[in-house]
């Protein structure tokens, strides 16, 4: 399916890694979810995916019929089902992910202040950015240096340089 670069994004990261049983399940699961997504009776142009095992996406397209508060909370619940289903937490935003070579590994904020001081996260290091609101910001704006995110502002006093 075609998005347009336009069409919103909603991240949610997992507290750790799923497997690949666990990720292929959840992905049936986010199929069928958004096949039958609606708002206010109106079908919603949507898909979703998980992408290293670890971030559930999904995406929707507003040109058709655009996401209302009644969709949405119906995503955040179904998000909140699948948390209960696999023993995961989706909705912790100071769960902090980032690269370490081609590992993603995530820290809670104190864990990821201490990486900071100890220098094993650095200015370039790169972050999931998941506050990214649109196609064009996930394929641009999400995987960045730590030095280019939000991040920074919360913890920049800590970077070692």
């Amino acid at each position: 399916m075609e998005f347009s670069s336009h069409s919103r994004v909603w991240i949610y990261q997992a507290d750790h890694e799923l497997s690949d049983a666990e990720a292929m399940q959840i992905q049936v699961l986010l199929d069928n979810f958004t096949t039958g997504w609606t708002a206010h009776n109106n079908q919603l142009k949507a898909a979703a995916q998980i992408r290293y095992n670890r971030f559930l996406i999904l995406i929707v397209d507003e040109s058709q019929a655009g996401a209302s508060g009644c969709s949405i909370d119906k995503s955040v619940n179904f998000m909140k089902q699948l948390e209960q289903q696999f023993g995961i937490n989706l909705f912790d935003r100071f769960n902090l992910a980032y690269r370490e070579g081609e590992e993603i590994l995530s820290a809670n904020r104190d864990e990821f202040e201490e990486l900071l001081k100890q220098g094993q996260i650095t200015a370039d290091t790169i972050v999931f950015n998941n506050l990214v609101k649109d196609v064009t910001e996930l394929q641009t704006r999400w995987e960045i240096p730590f030095k280019d995110s939000w991040h920074m502002q919360l913890f920049g006093d800590l970077v070692v340089s």
